[in-house]
């Protein structure tokens, strides 16, 4: 993945929320309506996005010893305990160079792929680190957008204040389909799409859009787009 360090504008992630149909994973804007989907977000963030998906929580009774180990040595970490272990570690052998996957894999799920308002670690990022045989050939696609319809449902029909769920995705798909609509195939730029976006122009599409957000009274993402932004 190529991502960019940048500060995501609040405005727009409420909004990307707000327009999110749930029930048929749809993302209502100014340009049309855009169908998120696993394959739509393993080709904006570079990641795979067919497969299995991974379960939604471990069973913990139904883990070998040695699992269960793992299991207790994990649970309730903070990302800065992660990023602890991660420059500690050795990789010396084998052993040490599986539990260093592992303790990465926790880490870019909490700071990107799923991340949530509690700084501890989930069950729902605990799984995929006992399916490491299998790891890259998993849906992480679908394992990503999974978290987001929970995140928006939690936001709109619970009421949670903060979303969880990793909305750079949904900010990038809405991007690059509205900028690139209309485009033949051989237009386009090619994938991963995040690659295709600096800093630079992802800032300034940004603040374009938080503009017309505020402006609108509709507060309908799309309604106002400066082509020369991006």
């Amino acid at each position: 993945m190529h991502i960019p360090p940048l500060r995501v504008h609040h405005q727009v992630l409420r909004e990307l929320a707000n327009n999110f149909k749930l029930g048929e994973n749809r993302l209502e804007t100014g340009y049309g309506s855009f169908k998120i989907t696993p394959r739509k977000i393993g080709h904006a963030l570079g990641i795979n996005a067919t497969g299995d998906l991974f379960p939604q929580k471990v069973d913990y009774k139904k883990l070998s010893e040695d699992d269960k180990v793992i299991f207790r040595r994990f649970q309730g970490k903070t990302l800065k305990s992660l990023t602890d272990e991660m420059m500690d570690i050795s990789v010396g052998n084998e052993e040490d160079r599986l539990m260093f996957k592992r303790i990465f894999i926790l880490y870019i799920q909490m700071a990107f792929l799923l991340p949530t308002t509690i700084n501890k670690i989930s069950p729902v990022h605990l799984a995929p680190i006992f399916e490491m045989d299998s790891i890259t050939e998993r849906n992480w696609g679908g394992h990503v957008l999974t978290f987001i319809v929970k995140g928006i449902t939690d936001y709109k029909e619970k009421k949670k204040k903060a979303i969880d769920g990793c909305l750079f995705a949904l900010m990038k798909i809405y991007f690059h389909l509205s900028k690139n609509k209309g485009k033949k195939r051989a237009e386009r730029p090619p994938k991963p799409w995040i690659a295709n976006w600096s800093k630079e122009q992802l800032v300034e599409r940004m603040n374009a859009e938080t503009e017309e957000i505020l402006v609108s009274e509709h507060n309908m993402l799309g309604v106002f787009y400066l082509s020369e932004c991006c």
